[in-house]
C-alpha cells in the first residue's frame, strides 16, 4: 500500500526507530511532483508563473463572498479598527508595557502616577498596507480531506483581502515556495484581489527542495520600509532558524501567524503498511501502523514539534491562529477576532466574556509563558 499521510518523514523514521524526532522537519509528507524550471533571478510581479485561469479565482471569490463573507461582515464591522493598533494618530487604549513593546510608544505621565509603565495604543490610520506570506511549498501541499493546507491558505487569503480592501486598504502578497518566486505590491480592489488568488493557485516555481523560511523573512526585512500589517501563512514545517528573524520582523510589523495543517499529521490512523514520502527531500521510508506502539511515539513526536512550534512563535511576540483543514473558516476567524479584541483587558487583568471563555475552554492550552510575555495569544481552532 502507498500513500502520503502525514506532514514529516524524519518524525515517522524517528518514531519507527523510538527515537525523538529532528527539532524541525524539512518537508511534508505528500507525494513530491517536479516543478518547472526558472531564470535564477527569481520571480516578481514582472515574472510571476503563468496566471491561473480567471474562472477558477473568479469562482473561488465569489463563493467566498457569498458563503463566508456575508458571516464576517457584520461581526467584523470596523475590524481594522480594533483588531489591528499600531501606527497611528487616534489614541485607542492605555495598557501596561508587555515584553516587545516599543518604547516610544511608553506613556510616561501615566507611569509616573500608576507607578507601573504603560503604553499607549493607536487605532491604524484609515488606509492600511497589508502584506500575505504565504509558503506554497511542496509540504503544504497537502491534505487528508477534500481541503488540503494550499486550498485552505489560498481561501484565507482571498478572504481577509476582500475584507480588507473593501474598506479601501492595500494588501500586498509575497509568495514562497523553494524561494521567494512571486512579489505582487500593495494595492486595492477586488480585481486586484483576484490577481492575488490566481497566483496563489499557480504551482511554485522551481524544484522541490527544504523549505526555509529564513530566506522568506530576510527577504521580507529587505523590501518592506513602512510598518505594515503581516499574515504569515505556513505550515512551519522548515529547516531551523528563522524564529528569530521573525522577531525582528514583529518589532517592526504588526505580525499574526497562520499556522496550516492537517488532523493526520498530529496522529496516524491503523491502515496497515504505508509507504511514507518527504514532498520536499523525495526521502522515503515504509512503516506499519498497525504497530501501536509505533503510532504511540509518532503521536508524541508530533506534540514535541507542536510544543516547540508554539513556543518559537511566543518568544517571537506574534499572535497565531491554527488553521486545519477540516475547519470552519468563517467560525475560526470570528473567534479569533474575538480573542485579540480581548488582548488588552487580559492585559490588564480583566476577564473573559462568558462566551468567549467557552471558546477559550475548549481550545488546547498553550506552551508555558514567562511572565514578562503576558500579551502572546494563540488560537487553536478545532472542530
Amino acid at each position: 500500500m502507498s500513500a502520503s499521510p502525514t506532514a514529516e518523514a524524519r518524525a515517522a523514521r524517528a518514531a519507527a526507530a523510538g527515537r525523538d524526532p529532528p527539532r524541525s522537519g524539512a518537508g511534508g509528507i505528500a507525494a513530491a511532483r517536479a516543478k518547472p524550471p526558472v531564470d535564477e533571478r527569481g520571480g516578481t510581479e514582472a515574472s510571476p508563473p503563468a496566471p491561473a485561469a480567471p474562472g477558477k479565482a473568479e469562482a473561488i471569490l465569489r463563493k467566498l463572498e457569498w458563503t463566508v463573507l456575508k458571516r464576517l461582515d457584520g461581526a467584523l464591522h470596523g475590524d481594522y479598527r480594533t483588531l489591528f493598533r499600531g501606527a497611528g494618530l487616534d489614541l485607542a487604549d492605555l495598557r501596561e508595557y508587555q515584553y516587545h513593546d516599543d518604547v516610544r510608544h511608553i506613556d510616561w505621565n501615566v507611569t509616573a502616577r500608576l507607578q507601573v509603565p504603560h503604553v499607549r495604543e493607536y487605532h491604524e490610520d484609515r488606509e492600511l498596507a497589508a502584506w500575505f506570506f504565504v509558503d506554497v511549498s511542496a509540504s503544504v501541499d497537502f491534505g487528508s480531506g477534500e481541503a488540503s493546507k494550499q486550498s485552505v491558505a489560498a481561501r484565507f487569503v482571498a478572504l481577509i483581502a476582500r475584507v480588507l480592501t473593501r474598506r479601501g486598504n492595500r494588501v500586498g502578497l509575497l509568495r514562497y515556495g523553494s524561494r521567494v518566486d512571486v512579489v505582487i505590491p500593495p494595492r486595492t480592489g477586488r480585481r486586484h484581489v483576484l490577481h492575488l488568488l490566481s497566483s496563489l493557485l499557480q504551482p511554485p516555481a522551481g524544484e522541490p527542495r527544504p523549505t526555509d523560511l529564513s530566506a522568506m523573512l530576510t527577504h521580507a526585512l529587505r523590501m518592506m520600509r513602512r510598518r505594515s500589517l503581516v499574515f504569515l501563512v505556513s505550515d512551519f514545517i522548515s529547516v531551523p532558524g528563522w524564529a528569530p528573524w521573525l522577531a525582528r520582523l514583529a518589532q517592526r510589523h504588526e505580525v499574526i501567524a497562520i499556522r496550516l495543517y492537517d488532523p493526520l499529521e498530529m496522529k496516524l490512523p491503523d491502515i496497515g503498511g504505508v509507504l511514507m514520502q518527504d514532498a520536499e527531500t523525495g526521502e522515503q521510508i515504509w512503516v506499519d501502523t498497525h504497530d501501536a506502539g509505533f503510532r504511540r511515539r509518532f503521536a508524541a513526536a508530533a506534540e514535541k514539534r507542536e510544543r516547540a512550534l508554539r513556543t518559537a512563535l511566543a518568544d517571537a511576540g506574534v499572535d497565531a491562529l491554527e488553521l486545519s483543514t477540516e475547519d470552519d473558516l468563517a467560525d475560526a476567524i470570528l473567534r479569533f477576532a474575538d480573542l485579540r479584541k480581548q488582548r488588552s483587558r487580559l492585559a490588564t487583568g480583566g476577564g473573559l466574556p462568558a462566551h468567549l471563555g467557552r471558546a477559550a475552554a475548549t481550545a488546547p492550552a498553550p506552551a508555558p509563558q514567562p511572565a514578562d510575555r503576558p500579551g502572546y495569544s494563540f488560537f487553536v481552532s478545532r472542530s
